[in-house]
């Protein structure tokens, strides 16, 4: 489906990719209701695009607030043709034993029900558009394992899944699905969720530098409209997902060699 003219969902869309996301939508002539928790990072991505943004404070997280959201989009904005699922955190860079269980259900609650609500909302709706898509951002973490990230990969993994069975799901009807497996983006997550990271997080940059933000954002844009079902993002992706698939031993100890020193 092309998406100018329609009205595009983006969550998370106050910094990181989820700006670069709304920013090519606008450019292509999109409609972007604009989600995210915080109002002023909100006003920054609506500065920057200059028009065709309306900015909607929402946590994912919250059930009763998520399901409200689509009657107040559709009577600014009219009735939503794409949903684009990016919000997500990662967990503090710790093993699975010194990880609380409050940390993993934060982690969890973001970026697997967050989705999974937000698709409950808004799906009812997409199922009577002449034609609409929905596209989960979920990582190379659901496939390649990565030490002191292991319930963040688990969520993604389960983003992974929860997509494929939606496409399956929807399987002739007017609503397209992608998940994306984006590698090493250039963006803000570890702050967004509220971490520092580790003083030698360059590491994980040693051998496959990360994709600059609005490239990754412009393949996204270029899944919906191709109606692509699956993508990865980055040479780190690609490689990682053929190597996981021939010998996922062997790719998960070289993960571990290059990422063993954040948790050190």
């Amino acid at each position: 489906m092309k998406i100018k003219e329609k009205v595009v969902i983006v969550t998370g869309a106050g910094s990181g990719m989820g700006r670069e996301l709304t920013l090519e939508l606008v450019r292509r002539g999109s409609k972007v209701a604009a989600i995210d928790m915080r109002q002023e990072t909100l006003n920054e991505t609506a500065k920057l695009a200059g028009k065709n943004v309306e900015t909607f404070l929402l946590d994912v997280t919250n059930r009763a607030e998520v399901a409200a959201i689509p009657a107040k989009v559709s009577s600014k904005m009219g009735e939503v043709d794409v949903l684009i699922n990016n919000a997500g955190i990662i967990q503090p860079f710790v093993k699975i034993n010194d990880l609380t269980f409050e940390q993993a259900e934060k982690v969890m609650n973001v970026n697997f029900y967050g989705p999974f609500a937000m698709i409950k909302a808004f799906l009812p709706g997409l199922l009577t558009r002449p034609a609409a898509h929905i596209l989960n951002v979920s990582s190379m973490g659901a496939y390649a394992p990565v030490p002191g990230q292991s319930v963040y990969g688990a969520s993604k993994a389960a983003v992974k899944l929860l997509t494929e069975g939606l496409r399956s799901e929807l399987l002739g009807t007017n609503v397209g699905v992608t998940v994306v497996f984006p590698g090493a983006v250039t963006t803000n997550i570890s702050t967004n969720s509220g971490l520092a990271m580790p003083a030698n997080a360059d590491a994980q940059n040693s051998q496959f530098k990360s994709l600059p933000a609005p490239i990754a954002a412009k393949k996204m844009i270029d899944a919906i409209e191709s109606g692509k079902p699956r993508i990865t993002i980055g040479r780190d992706a690609k490689t990682m997902d053929r190597l996981s698939r021939l010998n996922p031993v062997f790719a998960a100890n070289l993960i571990y060699k290059q990422m063993k020193s954040l948790l050190s």
